[in-house]
């Protein structure tokens, strides 16, 4: 049956949606939605078909998109994306997640809210702010935000969540408790006797190898690391990399060996490609080693980054692998990173990259 892809894409400017074919070579660009709102992450619900987009600032508000039709019509709502009176009030979403019949949402200072509506309306997973540890998370470079959301594909209790900077946490129970899982992360800008404390680590990218829950690989601020028991220890694979500091990773659709990612040279170095010379960096056995995929990507003057959630892959044979640029290019790869091609550029600044694919 013939596939159409859709690439879902973030930006500082509004959402916009790619459309191919299954051969991924000619691309067609749509938007920008959502009013040209901040929009820091749009994702597809597989089960629904829905597309939702989280975005708003400290002058818009938070607030939640959604489209019923793959973009061709879209509402908004905030309702229910507030905390109490007298807290500090909610700036943005940050990021969604869709399962088990529920949207969750992270927002800005870090919380988690939770939709059983598809996003008409929300409520306050009140568990996690209510943690002991809360009143010393800090914000990191873009803020005290909620980025990254795991919900666990067989059980609807389990749930990961990642917080810049409190560390990740775990819930078993539907979000009523959580238990920091971050022993093995360390800080490397606190004192030596302090660098590997239970909680507070930079967190910039959490993701869940396929088909295996438990396994999890986590790019810090600090270092990028691999846990095969859920996120209750950590070990570092950075080694081979060219760089233990960036924000993207993604994984392999079928393959939970296979991880790729695009590292940067370093918090206080510029924050964009190592020697500016772009290239994604592919391990084909968990981490043990990388390769650096460079054909068809700039490998001079090249001093963009790329963000937390602006990469992504889908789920064709091979699969297709794709990230955005802070200068609003988009790249594209059709042969699991082999080569690179630049399919969209004079976007926003990227904020987010997701997949679709649609049968027929």
């Amino acid at each position: 049956m013939a596939k159409r892809i859709l690439l879902l894409v973030g930006t500082r400017k509004g959402a916009f949606i790619l459309e191919s074919d299954a051969a991924r070579q000619d691309w067609s660009l749509r938007g920008p939605f959502c009013d040209n709102w901040p929009v820091n992450h749009v994702i597809a619900d597989a089960t629904t078909g829905r597309i939702h987009a989280a975005g708003g600032n400290e002058w818009f508000g938070p607030a939640v998109w959604t489209s019923p039709d793959l973009g061709e019509s879209w509402t908004h709502s905030s309702q229910g994306l507030a905390y109490e009176a007298g807290e500090t009030p909610i700036k943005t979403v940050w990021s969604l997640a869709a399962a088990h019949g529920v949207l969750h949402a992270g927002v800005e200072p870090a919380g988690l809210f939770r939709s059983a509506d598809g996003g008409t309306s929300f409520t306050h997973v009140q568990g996690l702010r209510d943690h002991p540890s809360r009143p010393e998370w800090q914000p990191g470079g873009g803020g005290l935000i909620l980025h990254g959301l795991l919900p666990h594909p067989a059980d609807p209790e389990q749930f990961w969540v990642a917080i810049s900077t409190g560390g990740v946490f775990h819930t078993a129970d539907g979000g009523r408790s959580w238990a920091p899982r971050n022993r093995g992360t360390r800080q490397d800008y606190a004192p030596e006797d302090q660098r590997y404390p239970e909680h507070g680590q930079c967190v910039h990218c959490l993701v869940m190898a396929p088909g295996q829950p438990d396994l999890l690989y986590q790019q810090n601020h600090c270092g990028m690391y691999r846990s095969e028991d859920g996120g209750r220890s950590w070990t570092s694979i950075e080694r081979g990399l060219p760089s233990s500091f960036g924000f993207p990773a993604a994984t392999h659709p079928r393959d939970p060996s296979t991880l790729f990612l695009l590292p940067l040279n370093g918090d206080q170095a510029g924050r964009y490609v190592p020697d500016a010379k772009a290239a994604v960096w592919r391990t084909r056995d968990g981490g043990a080693s990388w390769q650096a995929l460079r054909e068809g990507l700039p490998q001079q003057d090249a001093y963009f980054g790329v963000l937390r959630q602006a990469m992504a892959t889908d789920r064709l044979d091979r699969a297709g692998v794709y990230f955005g640029t802070s200068g609003g290019e988009l790249y594209a790869s059709a042969d699991e990173g082999e080569s690179w091609r630049c399919i969209a550029r004079h976007l926003p600044t990227i904020s987010s990259v997701e997949t679709l694919v649609l049968d027929g």
